[in-house]
């Protein structure tokens, strides 16, 4: 799958954030469950370990636990189930290690693709956080907003330094728009939004760009889904920086 077409699915995954929160907090939960479960097939073959099928797991299970979490909490702090969460998803990265009878091969390389992929998918739980702060329907669309127009901008012919920063400038001009328009958001909060959602996507940019295993479709589903799971804490941080 090539960068265009990644950029373009990346895009249409943030379109579907802004889209599920119109929705409410179970339209939401459904976009982000598919996400997941999309993250969480394409992590093991874009990093190429050993034991796939056990990865999948690892990474799916909590994943969709801490999206449950977050949405049950009712109150104040909504994140405060996510430490317990993950401790679980570190527990199940050793015990899916331990139950591997291929002589555990690259032992090391699949602990920590595990567990890095564990961090991630629960990440993603952080858009259902941020709804639920005040002014929290605004403050996801803009974030969407600003993580869609950064990776449509990713896909042009720049490269290098050019492209990072027209996909910084890109991201920043879409959510400072988006904040006008939004009687919720000053301009301000826009340019937040902007720069976190940028930063992001030219960072993942780089540090797959040329990667091999993205000719798999199944692989370059990671790629597609991850600045968009890991968007979701980075998105409940910026909101409670505003709202302070």
């Amino acid at each position: 799958m090539n960068l265009s077409t990644r950029a373009v699915a990346t895009a249409c995954a943030a379109a579907a954030i802004a889209g599920g929160v119109f929705l409410g907090e179970w339209g939401l939960l459904a976009v982000l469950v598919a996400l997941v479960v999309a993250f969480a097939a394409g992590w093991a073959p874009l990093l190429g370990l050993p034991a796939p099928g056990g990865t999948f797991f690892v990474v799916l299970l909590p994943g969709l636990g801490a999206l449950a979490a977050v949405h049950v909490t009712t109150t104040e702090p909504w994140l405060r189930y996510l430490p317990l969460v993950l401790a679980m998803g570190l527990l199940l990265s050793f015990t899916n290690e331990l139950l591997r009878g291929d002589g555990r091969t690259r032992l090391v390389e699949s602990l920590v693709g595990g567990v890095s992929g564990v961090v991630v998918a629960v990440s993603a739980a952080g858009w259902i956080a941020a709804s639920k702060v005040p002014d929290g329907m605004a403050l996801v669309l803009v974030c969407a907003v600003a993580l869609a127009a950064a990776s449509a901008v990713s896909a042009t012919p720049l490269r290098g330094v050019l492209n990072s920063v027209a996909t910084l400038v890109g991201a920043v001009a879409a959510s400072v728009v988006v904040a006008y328009v939004l009687p919720e958001l000053a301009p301000l909060d826009g340019v937040w939004a902007g720069a976190v959602a940028g930063i992001l996507v030219s960072s993942l940019h780089m540090l797959f760009y040329r990667l091999p295993a993205l000719r798999r479709r199944q692989a370059a589903l990671a790629v597609i889904v991850l600045p968009v799971a890991m968007s979701g804490v980075l998105t409940y941080v910026v909101g409670r920086v505003l709202v302070a």
